[in-house]
Formats: C-alpha cells, structure tokens, sequence
C-alpha cells in the first residue's frame, strides 16, 4: 500500500505528527462541515498545533448541498485572507463533501498548496478520500467541475467510524460492495463478519483502490471500474435533487446494473444474486420508482459520456467486472432491463 496511507485505530491524536513526515509549512487550515467539526475538530486542532502548526479553520453547513461553486469561493477568499502560501497545508477533516471540496481547493488555490485527507465516514475511508479526484457539483450534475490532485497524506482512523448513524454507515457499506462485486469476490465474506473485520476491510478495499489508481490516476481506462452502480446511481441522485445518501443512490444503480447483466447473459444469476442478498443483508435499497426514461435524461451530462456513447461496468462473475463501450439507446436498455427485472 502507499505509505503516504495510514490507518490505524485512534491515531487522528497523532495526525499531525504523522502528516508532518510528508508536507510543511508554518499554516494548518481546517476544512471541515459543523457537525464533524463539533466533534472532532477539537482533538485535531491539537495534534497540528503540537507538531508546530499554526491552524486556521474554515467550517461549513454540512450536506451535499453545500459542494457548490459558491461554498468554494468563500474557501478560496478565506484561504486568500489567511494568506496560506504554497507550503502551507490543507487538512480535510470529515466525509466525501469535506474531502472533494477542500480538495479542490488545494488543487486550484495558488495552483496548489499541501493537502491531508482525514476522513470520518466509512464512504470516505474506503472511496473518495484516496486516488485524487476533487470536485464540486454543478446545477447540471454532481462532480462537473473538480482536478485530479492526490493528496500528500491520508489519515484514516477507523475508530471515528463508530459514531456514524447507522444509515451513513450503511451508505458507506455500498462503496465497499462495490469492491467485492467488481475487484475481490473474498471480500464478501470479510464483510459478512462485519464489524469485526472493520479495519481489514476498510485496509483491503484502500489497497484495492490504490493499486487501481497507480495504474490509471486520471480515470481514462482500468479506474472506470470503480464506476460500477455510479453511472445509474448518479442519476438516481440527480433526479431524487440529492435528498438521498449517495451510497443509497449509488446501491440502486449496483441492483440495477447487476440485474440487467444476468438477464442480457452476461453474468451468473449466483453472480447477480451474491450481489443483492448482500445489499439487502445491509439495508441498502435495491429498487428505485424514478422511471428509465427520466433517469436517462441525466446520463446526457454524465462525465464520462463520450460523444453518443458511454462506458458501462458490466459484470462477468463476483469480483471481476469489463468495461463496455455502449452507444446512449444501448445504456437506456441496461437502464430499463435492469430497472423491470
């Protein structure tokens, strides 16, 4: 694993001495939403200003409404008036909003500064706080504008995961599924012993994702696999106007993908149905009322959209899926075979 990655259990007390091993400069700035910050903030205050930071903060409303171009300028001013220089360092102390946001920052503030991952949801452990992309969403889809900026170090403490509620654990759990229905079909049964095996799963899944990302850190081959339940499950989200968990959205687009592939032949019935026993086990939902036509709408701003194609992660077996080239009526079938089986 790359060793700018630590996890251990507790060490968020020790986060500055251990980022201190990879970035400088004499100013911290905290990135962080309210309701983490209240909780954590404190105790990470503490572990920079003992490894010789002067620290600065910048909190804000939490929620996916607040990853905005507007909650990024007031970043961008704060960072500005705090006059944070080049080697000075952003640390993101939360979950996927705090991470892509302050990300982004790092990467287009003074055309990038330091930044320190320390994440504080399982979604963000085992996802968006490793391999680099940073964004903000856009009136016309999530994540349109954003860099590919890794960041210098990532802190994760798998212990700040058992004071999530239960439903932003559960919607943690779908990005790992993920993992094990695409990457590494063992991983099912780590997960089956859950929360025993919380930090070998976490460890695994991060592992997964940084090998993936060494190969393809700007998302233009292998790391579409980790695209597997987003392409649908991103619309979902649009179209429910981000009132549901991402991991929730993300688990619907995962049913549906895994549906249609058995029903097209593409995969095993064992193969779709490894994958929904273990959704379900997780109380993650596996059907949505939007319609395919309405969903489909929103595929026409997908990101990776190529022309009048897209690229579809379809499964073969547990734990191996391909990436599919399919025209735009093409992926509106998958949508509606995966969506009445």
């Amino acid at each position: 694993m790359n060793p700018t990655i630590h996890i251990e259990a507790g060490c968020l007390d020790n986060a500055g001495a251990i980022a201190r091993q990879f970035v400088g400069g004499a100013l911290a700035a905290i990135v962080s939403d309210d309701t983490v910050f209240s909780r954590y903030g404190s105790r990470l205050e503490a572990s920079l200003k003992a490894a010789g930071w002067d620290v600065v903060r910048f909190v804000f409303p939490h929620g996916e409404a607040q990853k905005n171009l507007a909650t990024y300028g007031e970043l961008l001013s704060f960072l500005a008036e705090q006059h944070l220089t080049r080697t000075d360092v952003i640390f993101a102390l939360g979950g996927g909003v705090t991470g892509d946001l302050a990300g982004f920052a790092a990467a287009t503030y003074l055309r990038g500064v330091g930044l320190v991952q320390i994440p504080t949801s399982l979604l963000a452990c085992v996802d968006s706080s490793v391999g680099g992309k940073t964004a903000v969403d856009l009136p016309q889809g999530k994540n349109l504008a954003g860099a590919f900026y890794p960041p210098h170090c990532v802190v994760i403490d798998p212990a700040l995961t058992h004071s999530l509620p239960e439903e932003t654990f559960r919607d943690g759990m779908a990005e790992v599924i993920k993992y094990a229905a695409t990457l590494d079909g063992s991983l099912y049964e780590a997960i089956d012993h859950l929360p025993q095996t919380l930090e070998e799963v976490i460890s695994r899944c991060v592992a997964l994702k940084d090998q993936v990302v060494a190969e393809d850190l700007r998302d233009n081959g292998l790391r579409q696999l980790l695209n597997f339940g987003h392409t649908f499950g991103h619309a979902i989200e649009k179209q429910a106007d981000y009132t549901l968990g991402h991991g929730a959205c993300v688990a619907m687009g995962m049913a549906i993908m895994a549906r249609a592939c058995a029903a097209k032949g593409l995969c095993s019935p064992a193969c779709r149905d490894r994958l929904l026993r273990t959704l379900t086990a997780w109380k993650l939902p596996t059907k949505t009322a939007f319609a395919p036509e309405t969903l489909f709408l929103h595929l026409l701003s997908d990101k990776k959209r190529r022309g009048q194609k897209l690229t579809l992660v379809v499964l073969r077996e547990t734990g191996r899926a391909e990436l599919t080239p399919v025209l735009l009526e093409e992926a509106l079938d998958f949508l509606k075979t995966g969506w009445e089986a």
